[in-house]
């Protein structure tokens, strides 16, 4: 690849070529991330305008997630298949057109439609980006370095989504939220082909397409359930959903371990490293969701503060993940990333504990610093975990490892909404039936939410500890062995063999 350097045994470095498209790689995770916050506060205008009935309204929000969520393996695979880079510009089209078709909708039932083609088109870009980044940076020091920043966007993003979509709602119309995609699509189009390397297969087969309709089955059904039972409590309707999903998920595994092309390659699971850090983001997402489900709504329902000074209030959760993000590739050159990992959930532990005891009057110090103090705990789990499960996977198949990665976060999120959600309202029931304000019924069901979160994450730092603890310091001994084609090495032979 051009840019590469060679460095004797070890895989080459990237240079200026591969950096400068990691800029390149940064702009569709900056807006997709910014994208799934503006609308918040966007909605009461468009609500206003387009007049949706409540229902439609919820699926204004929700279907752009589902989308994403269900399409992600679908996509991930398909990049592997026909290239990533063409995966990506198809993408980044798809998305600038959908941006359009949302600002101009003319309905809800339009707005809704066009929601729902973002959301597709967002799933062709979050593993293409992760997959390019494994293809551009072979040196494992430098793709843990590279992922860190692709992370920091994102959590830059999220940030500024509200401030920027503010700004905009207060100068024009709701619609100038969606548009904010068009001009980064079109630098994305322009730049893509000269800074952005081209991957794909050339063994792989056909997509499956019965495997690719039951993966968007069993996602879309298991998350509707998760979020129908964090809004209405346990359900018929829920228990269904989620049954259903899981039912069909087994059927899917079995199918991709009888067919000559699957979508989804199931022994990737019987990699270490590659196993564990996915059951470690898996979990450890179910707890960054609730924590960030109940602090965000906090600074409102507890403080009373509106919500652009909520969002003010979040940045510095943002900025503490940032910071970990940038750190942890750097110190995990000389500590194993389970020791990184492992203590980062302990912090985070510590952080909720803060949480834990917010007393029923409320306390803003304590619930910033708290949320703050986690966030910053969770960086090293979101970065090394990511790094680890893309690093793990052979070339071949660094597109559907990234999605797996993606879905893993969106099912855990969603567990976590959803399960520590369900508790934390249980509780604020409780409380304001024997009396208690809402205030007061509502930081009540945040101080159980947050103790169990600190259960969780002990659990998870020393399940973290044993499931990682074989990995070395900067992952030095994968980089050499994959370099020299040593026999021995499981990873080595996997990336050796083409289609495995």
């Amino acid at each position: 690849m051009h840019g590469h350097r060679r460095t004797g045994r070890y895989p080459p470095t990237a240079g200026r070529r591969e950096w400068l498209g990691l800029t390149v790689l940064a702009l569709p995770t900056l807006l997709l991330s910014l994208d799934m916050s503006v609308l918040y506060l966007a909605l009461p205008h468009l609500s206003a305008d387009l007049d949706p009935s409540a229902t439609q309204s919820l699926w204004i929000m929700d279907i752009y997630g589902f989308m994403i969520a269900g399409f992600l393996v679908t996509m991930g695979t398909l990049g592997d298949r026909i290239g990533r880079r063409r995966l990506l510009l198809i993408g980044a089209a798809a998305f600038g057109v959908a941006s359009v078709l949302a600002a101009y909708a003319p309905s809800a039932e339009t707005l809704i439609a066009a929601r729902a083609l973002l959301g597709i088109a967002g799933a062709t870009l979050m593993p293409s980006t992760l997959a390019l980044i494994s293809n551009m940076f072979l040196d494992p020091r430098q793709r843990a370095s590279a992922i860190g920043l692709w992370m920091t966007c994102f959590m830059v993003g999220s940030t500024i989504g509200p401030l920027v979509g503010g700004t905009l709602l207060e100068l024009f119309w709701w619609g100038s939220v969606f548009l904010l995609g068009v001009p980064i699509m079109l630098l994305l189009l322009v730049t893509a082909p000269v800074l952005l390397p081209e991957y794909r297969d050339k063994s792989a087969g056909k997509v499956d397409l019965v495997s690719a309709v039951m993966s968007l089955v069993a996602v879309l059904s298991v998350i509707y359930g998760l979020k129908h039972l964090a809004e209405h409590g346990i359900s018929v309707t829920a228990a269904v959903a989620v049954v259903l999903g899981v039912a069909v998920g087994v059927v899917f595994v079995r199918r991709q371990r009888s067919i000559a092309s699957p979508l989804m390659d199931m022994r990737l699971f019987g990699n270490r490293s590659f196993s564990g850090a996915l059951t470690v983001i898996l979990f450890g997402t179910v707890v960054s969701g609730g924590i960030f489900l109940f602090a965000s709504q906090y600074f409102q329902t507890g403080e009373g503060l509106g919500p652009f000074q909520a969002g003010l209030w979040l940045v510095a959760p943002a900025l503490a993940t940032v910071l970990s993000s940038m750190l942890s590739p750097a110190i995990a050159r000389t500590v194993r990333p389970a020791y990184l990992v492992a203590s980062g959930l302990v912090l985070a532990a510590s952080g909720a504990v803060l949480l834990a005891i917010v007393p029923e009057d409320g306390s803003l110090a304590l619930a910033v610093s708290g949320v703050t103090i986690a966030f910053l705990g969770f960086g090293p789990m979101m970065v090394l975990g990511t790094d680890l499960i893309v690093g793990s996977a052979p070339p071949e198949r660094a597109g559907s490892a990234s999605a797996l990665s993606e879905t893993g976060s969106e099912l855990g999120i969603a567990l976590g909404v959803a399960l520590l959600g369900s508790l934390g309202a249980a509780v604020q029931r409780g409380r304001t039936s024997d009396g208690a304000t809402t205030a007061e019924g509502f930081i009540g069901g945040m101080n159980a939410v947050a103790w169990a979160c600190v259960a969780i994450l002990g659990l998870l730092a020393a399940v973290s500890m044993a499931l990682l603890r074989h990995i070395r310091p900067g992952n030095e001994e994968h980089a050499e062995t994959v370099a020299a084609g040593d026999p021995d090495d499981s990873a080595a032979k996997t990336a050796q063999v083409p289609g495995v």
